[in-house]
């Protein structure tokens, strides 16, 4: 609520009038959930008929800059618009509005969401023109409920600029895709001055969520392996691709800059670290440059698979696909004519240079559409784009039950911090499918 009156705060000092509260126009119910809005100027879509729309926003790399957009079209098109963000999972933090009767009109949310929420909480978007351009958008019951806000990608981050400093040829990920050779170069960098070339965000996400989800995602059948999980039959310990990827992460421990208190070391440090070439490598994914370009990054910079000693041709392939999408509010709480101004700002994203630009440039977002223009993208970003284009992203598996991040995400932290050993970690990973319950899809 703070964040929420800061933000109230600055816009009533620029001299823009709020929207009025109430429902889908009102304060947020949502713990740190903040918001942004401005109106004024006539509209297209929604007429000019000081029509209100709230949006919940999860992606909280983007919170600054889509409040300011907010500001931007509200100023152009008349509709009121406000941006709300919550740490809260994003299941959780939904749940409060619509226990309220107070849902957001836009919500975005992830991907199993959409699954799980959309048949009764979402419009059907089937008809809207940007479907034909999107291979990303998902359809429950034959019906589309989920736009896709963007394309992301996980893999190795790397700076090519820092590598070639002391290697002195020009950095190729595609000569490094086998862990042994990933080694060579680790040894390369130490001997020529880099005594640390590696770095290990320690956020329960990003292992448990990101890495993690990478040793199911990257199986045969993913699906399956899943339910083994489930139901109590997978043997992680003796199962292959969780050896190639662990015997990786082992190797990024071995090389890492805060290797004598790794579960200390700040994001953002190891962020700055990353851009300015102090280190070389880093596991992450493309929505790391909003914090990357906040430092004197190096000019080439990218993303490459994560280096195995496998045959499966994981190895020559990111992990991502559609990331983030928007649902519009179907209850009678949400009017018909706000319902509207949520579609034409969503066609607005998809077809107005501006909602291009505010996309791909604003936000370094990877386009989920095939008519948007993606030049001006970020290093990290166009490496996406590259994998994506050729066919050579392993889809991301959609159904993770929601504390799967924070509960393996804190197993994974002790092995970070020497707490427990490999095996100790699969069984603790054993151990907490074996408490949850399948998600439905």
């Amino acid at each position: 609520m703070r964040k929420k009156l800061v933000a109230m705060t600055l816009v009533t000092a620029m001299g823009l009038s709020l929207a009025a509260c109430g429902n889908n126009g009102g304060t947020t119910t949502g713990g740190d959930a903040a918001g942004g809005d401005a109106a004024g100027g006539s509209a297209d879509g929604a007429a000019g008929s000081g029509v209100s729309i709230t949006v919940f926003n999860s992606k909280s790399e983007i919170q600054d800059q889509f409040v300011q957009m907010a500001e931007e079209y509200s100023a152009k098109t008349g509709v009121d618009v406000e941006v709300y963000y919550s740490s809260d999972t994003v299941a959780a933090h939904l749940a409060t509005r619509y226990s309220a009767n107070d849902p957001y009109t836009i919500s975005m949310v992830d991907a199993k969401d959409v699954y799980s929420l959309g048949a009764e909480h979402a419009i059907d978007l089937s008809d809207q023109d940007w479907v034909a351009n999107t291979n990303y958008a998902i359809s429950v019951d034959g019906k589309v409920l989920g736009f896709p806000v963007c394309i992301e990608a996980r893999g190795l981050m790397y700076n090519a600029d820092a590598i070639k400093n002391i290697t002195g040829k020009d950095f190729n990920p595609e000569e490094y895709t086998t862990l042994d050779a990933f080694k060579g170069l680790l040894e390369e960098l130490v001997a020529g001055g880099m005594e640390k070339p590696t770095g290990i965000m320690k956020e329960d996400w990003s292992m448990g969520a990101h890495f993690l989800a990478e040793t199911y995602e990257e199986q045969p059948d993913v699906e399956a392996f899943v339910q083994s999980l489930y139901g109590g039959s997978a043997d992680l310990a003796n199962n292959a691709k969780w050896n190639a990827k662990m015997d990786f992460f082992d190797t990024m421990m071995q090389y890492n800059y805060a290797g004598d208190s790794p579960v200390a070391a700040e994001r953002e440090v190891s962020e700055q670290k990353l851009a300015e070439g102090e280190i070389a490598f880093m596991f992450g994914g493309n929505w790391d440059w909003a914090m990357i370009n906040a430092y004197d990054y190096s000019e080439n910079m990218g993303m490459m698979p994560v280096p195995q000693n496998t045959d499966d041709g994981a190895n020559t392939k990111l992990v991502g696909g559609g990331s983030k999408y928007f649902m519009i509010d179907s209850s009678e709480n949400t009017s018909a004519e706000q319902q509207q101004a949520a579609k034409d700002f969503l066609n607005w994203l998809v077809s107005d240079p501006e909602g291009n630009a505010f996309l791909t440039e604003k936000c370094n977002l990877v386009p989920a559409y095939s008519n948007i223009d993606a030049a001006a993208l970020d290093p990290l970003s166009t490496s996406v784009k590259k994998y994506a284009d050729g066919g050579n992203l392993i889809g991301n598996y959609d159904y993770l039950p929601d504390d799967h991040y924070s509960v393996c995400g804190a197993s994974f932290q002790k092995y970070l911090a020497g707490q427990v050993d490999r095996a100790g970690l699969a069984g603790e990973i054993e151990t907490y499918w074996s408490s949850t319950t399948p998600v439905e899809h």
